[in-house]
């Protein structure tokens, strides 16, 4: 069986990739390795024998895919958190980034490591994959003579740090949360208006009883009351019409309102009394439909120039996109692979379907010219050698450039016709498979190094460094954020989810989404911002 491995590679590292999926599914100490399971039992199947390898094409391949799609997810949260958020709670995640760096680089002088132990221990740490392959890319561009073995240290010290990675932000969410007696549910109440929260959304009539808004504009009262609601039909008396922005509202009126919950008392409360017969049961004139987005001259274009009410007599109320319901409002910009729900006049629908596309098949394909070239462009600007004070010199390489390259394009979504961005399913696809290709390819080529550092005992030092990089990190960005920068406690432990088993951990504790909203702003920075750390660190101690 080991000779049929070592003779096949690619039949090793799919083995690898089944069976590591497959652990990363089982609960683990109440929680799930995920993906990440693949790294271990990669150096499971490496340390039954040293002549298991993998090509490096396919390493290769598994880091661009996934920093590539990582960007082109992430480039409108990217960029929207600098212009939302000011520059607050990001120059704070860079601060606690340069600590982590500057721990590691202490460590590196008080326990005598090698450059790229170090930069194995700081990657392990902060669980950053993409970071390491950028650092092992950098090393073997820079090499003159065979670095193997120093590579392979590299990887050791990031699997024996990357368990205290995920372990230390459990522990320190947990005590600290006691520590300063967090007030989850007050904290959600005064976020909501600055962070678009999204809750189950759900739909009822209201029923207008409130004589002070009486000839008030639909346009005015979100004016005066910021509500994150859609309102669809309305009747008036008799009468069935679908709302816009001029729709003014008067006593007796019938409003069916789209929202969350809570959102959605509040506007009851204002307006009237829910009424118990819903306008939505009535389908003889408007009817509701979802319909698949897969036509691209619609994507990458805010919802407003669509121009649907005058084209189609049509409301969007919601958009689908995975496994979550947004509200649809004029800024709204679709993306291929979306469900968008509608409520139009029934002759209308199968020109609105036309319209969308409404394509499974075609909204789940893969744009192979867009694709191609923004890898291309990626690999391109990898290859550009920069300069910094003093001399020196480096490269994005396949880790940094595709992953700038992404983040562009995805901010951008088009550029004329050409639709940079990919459909939901099709993106979080391919992630997974350059992640699960990439971590295959590293356990195997350095699990018989890791089990003989192992069982030597000289891997003590790096597990004690990564326990402290993790540990000390977590706790301070905690602290310093909630007590001294006053920041919520639920949108910093989205902060130090660096991995998504402490992200769904987070998301429990705080029994709100909160965590999340932490998570997607500062995601792209803190990934970006390890990639380049790692590179500087290798090179400064190199």
């Amino acid at each position: 069986m080991i000779n049929l491995l070592v003779n096949n590679p690619l039949l090793s590292i799919f083995v690898v990739a089944a069976v590591g999926y497959l652990v990363g599914s089982f609960k683990i100490l109440g929680s799930r390795l995920g993906v990440a399971a693949v790294l271990f039992v990669g150096l499971c199947f490496g340390a039954l024998d040293p002549r298991l390898e993998a090509p490096e094409v396919i390493f290769q391949l598994g880091l661009v895919f996934f920093v590539y799609s990582i960007g082109l997810a992430s480039g409108k949260a990217f960029f929207d958190s600098f212009r939302q958020n000011g520059t607050r709670d990001i120059l704070f995640v860079l601060l606690m980034l340069t600590l982590s760096g500057g721990l590691a680089v202490l460590l590196h002088f008080l326990f005598d490591f090698d450059a790229l132990t170090t930069a194995g221990i700081y990657t392990g740490s902060t669980t950053n994959t993409p970071a390491l392959a950028g650092v092992l890319d950098r090393a073997t561009q820079q090499a003159t003579g065979d670095i193997s073995d120093q590579i392979q240290g590299a990887v050791v010290a990031y699997s024996f740090t990357y368990p205290m990675g995920v372990i230390a932000s459990l522990v320190s969410i947990i005590w600290m949360e006691k520590l300063l007696k967090v007030d989850y549910k007050g904290e959600k109440k005064k976020l909501r208006k600055q962070y678009p929260l999204e809750d189950q959304l759900t739909s009822c009539t209201v029923i207008v009883e409130n004589t002070d808004i009486a000839d008030t504009s639909i346009r005015d009262l979100l004016r005066t009351y910021d509500w994150n609601v859609k309102f669809g039909r309305i009747k008036k008396e008799d009468n069935v019409e679908l709302t816009n922005y001029d729709t003014v509202l008067q006593e007796g009126d019938q409003l069916m309102v789209v929202g969350s919950a809570e959102e959605l008392g509040e506007v009851i409360e204002i307006l009237g009394h829910k009424s118990k017969n819903m306008l939505d049961t009535d389908r003889s004139i408007f009817d509701v439909r979802r319909i698949f987005v897969s036509r691209p001259d619609v994507v990458g274009v805010p919802l407003s120039t669509l121009d649907l009410q005058s084209k189609f007599n049509a409301v969007v109320t919601r958009i689908r996109r995975g496994d979550v319901d947004m509200l649809a409002s004029n800024d709204t910009i679709l993306e291929l692979g979306d469900r968008v729900r509608f409520v139009a006049r029934r002759e209308d629908l199968r020109a609105l379907s036309t319209y969308f596309g409404d394509s499974y098949y075609r909204s789940s394909q893969v744009n192979l010219f867009s694709f191609g070239l923004g890898i291309a462009l990626g690999l391109l600007l990898g290859l550009v050698q920069f300069s910094l004070p003093g001399g020196v010199t480096f490269k994005l390489g396949f880790a940094g450039g595709p992953l700038i390259v992404g983040l562009i394009l995805g901010s951008l979504y088009r550029t004329g016709p050409i639709v940079w961005t990919l459909p939901y399913s099709t993106n979080v696809t391919l992630r997974q498979i350059g992640l699960i290709l990439l971590l295959a390819v590293i356990g195997l080529r350095s699990g018989s190094t890791f089990f003989e550092t192992l069982q030597s005992g000289d891997g003590s030092l790096v597990f004690i460094s990564g326990t402290i990089i993790s540990m000390l990190t977590a706790m301070l960005t905690l602290w310093i954020g909630y007590k001294l920068i006053k920041i919520p406690f639920s949108l910093l432990t989205g902060f130090v989810s660096n991995q998504p088993a402490i992200l769904e951990f987070a998301l429990q504790r705080a029994g709100n989404r909160i965590p999340l909203v932490g998570y997607s702003l500062m995601f792209p920075i803190a990934l970006i911002t390890k990639i380049i750390y790692a590179q500087v660190i290798f090179l400064i101690l190199s």
